[in-house]
Parts: structure tokens; sequence; C-alpha cells
């Protein structure tokens, strides 16, 4: 059954103008703070943010591919405890993909919108203008917005095709591994 919600998730970049429900956004949320951490220290915190001005805001933060923010009903923003955890980005990034695919099992789309070291139009950094608009402040960084919601745009499923086989090596580097 994971296989195939894998298959059918896709990054849309278009939304429905329609809410997401308060009960799905929870379950999504909790999917984000139950997923795996180094030693369980969850090093993450999320800013849900469904204000459209401030999506609007957070869509300029990262010029190239932040723009999508403004048309989602709701995104997460994922942020980092780094003097908590040294494998922040990869706790955070775990809870994210978890948050998407939860998402994806509410009947909603959504997009990761990197913003860790990503450039800003000012050459502050995508996450300085996240953290102002947001009011964060101290030593929190900044992973990424998953903006979410009813899609407005279809994308099709995965296939077969899709999955380039070539890149799996069996036992040592450069010894192919053959599908049976």
């Amino acid at each position: 059954m994971l296989f195939e919600l894998l298959k059918k998730r896709r990054s849309i970049r278009k939304f429905q103008g329609k809410s997401v429900e308060v009960e799905k956004l929870e379950t999504i949320l909790r999917a984000g703070l139950i997923s795996p951490s180094g030693k369980n220290k969850k090093p993450w915190k999320f800013v849900v943010v469904d204000d459209g001005i401030k999506l609007d805001k957070l869509s300029k933060a990262k010029p190239a591919g932040g723009q999508l923010v403004k048309g989602a009903p709701v995104a997460v923003v994922v942020l980092g405890e780094a003097e908590k955890s040294d494998t922040w980005l990869e706790d955070c990034s775990i809870a994210l993909t978890f948050m998407q695919l939860e998402a994806e099992e509410q009947g909603l789309k959504s997009c990761w919108v990197q913003i860790d070291k990503r450039p800003s139009e000012d050459g502050r950094g995508a996450d300085v203008i996240v953290k102002e608009i947001l009011g964060i402040e101290g030593d929190l960084k900044v992973l990424a917005i998953l903006a979410m919601g009813y899609p407005e745009e279809e994308r099709p499923f995965y296939t077969e095709d899709d999955m380039d086989f070539s890149k799996v090596h069996y036992n040592t580097y450069g010894t192919s591994y053959k599908i049976k």
C-alpha cells in the first residue's frame, strides 16, 4: 500500500483556493511529530502559515522556486535546532517527508520549497527573510517550506519506467543489481 502512495505522490505547484480542513492539517503535523530522529532528539519546530499576506511574503523569500507558496492555502515552515542535534538537517528532512506523505494520504498535494542555503534577491539568504517574516529569533535554522493544498493540476503517477535500476548496485559498487 505504501508503494502505491509513493508512486502517486508528485510535487504540485498550483493549488485550488479551497482551505485545508483543520483535522487533515493536524494529522499531517502529527506525522511530522512522530517521525524518527537521531537519538530521538526531535530537533524540529513547525510554523503553520495560512495568512495570505504572509504566504505572499514567504513566496518572495526565495526568488527562484518559491512563488508557488503564494498560491497555497497553507504552508508549514520546517525549522531545525542545530544546537540540539548534529543531525538536525536529516531529522527535519525526514519529518517534512512524513508530512508530505500524510498530505498525500489525506487527498492533498504538496511541494517542498528548499530554503536552507538558498539565496534571496538582496543577498542575505532566503532563511534570513523567512525568519524576519515569521518573527523567528535565535539560532533556529530554516530548512524548507512545505506548501500544500488541493491540487489545481494533476501529474501522472510514477511507473516502472521512472525507476532507474542502473543506480542500484549489488554487494559492490559497480556490480549491477538485476531485477527479478
